[in-house]
């Protein structure tokens, strides 16, 4: 039996609501009072909100979509190690059309780049703590959600051009 991480956990709680963007799709898993996890998802049928903090968290992606300089304002669940949550606190800080590299955090935080990578995998809420925006030395894309290629990597291109990086 596969044993799974509270992270995997998460991906594969039902969604409360789904919507589509710059061809991915954005799944939302939540409660009624706090948002739980926001998945990068392939192309897919939306869905309607089923609790008034989907529609909300709708509303602030759609607008974010519209326009990158949107700041979000949403109650996030969160969970993961201090050092992790050191590490979003960093991430959360970068301005839209902006980049920082995983070694520039990481010595922000006297740690090593891989860690940082790994707190960035880790992360929960992408798009609203904007992992999307760590890459790597030179200006490189890096991985992103702890893949080197494929789709999250395409998404993690294509929210960059849409910020315009």
């Amino acid at each position: 039996m596969t044993r799974k991480t509270p992270a995997r956990a998460a991906m594969d709680a039902p969604f409360q609501a789904i919507t589509a963007a710059l061809g991915f799709c954005v799944g939302v898993q939540c409660d009624d009072d706090e948002i739980h996890a926001i998945q990068y998802l392939e192309p897919c049928a939306e869905l309607l909100p089923k609790n008034p903090l989907a529609a909300e968290t709708l509303r602030q992606l759609r607008a974010y979509f519209s326009d990158p300089g949107f700041c979000f304002a949403l109650p996030l669940r969160f969970s993961g190690t201090f050092f992790q949550r050191r590490v979003w606190e960093e991430i959360a800080a970068i301005p839209s059309g902006r980049t920082r590299s995983y070694g520039e955090i990481a010595a922000s935080l006297h740690n090593a780049p891989r860690a940082v990578g790994q707190a960035c995998g880790a992360n929960f809420f992408p798009l609203i703590i904007p992992c999307h925006r760590v890459v790597a030395s030179g200006g490189k894309l890096g991985g992103f959600a702890h893949q080197r290629g494929g789709f999250l990597l395409e998404v993690k291109r294509r929210l960059l051009e849409h910020e315009r990086v």
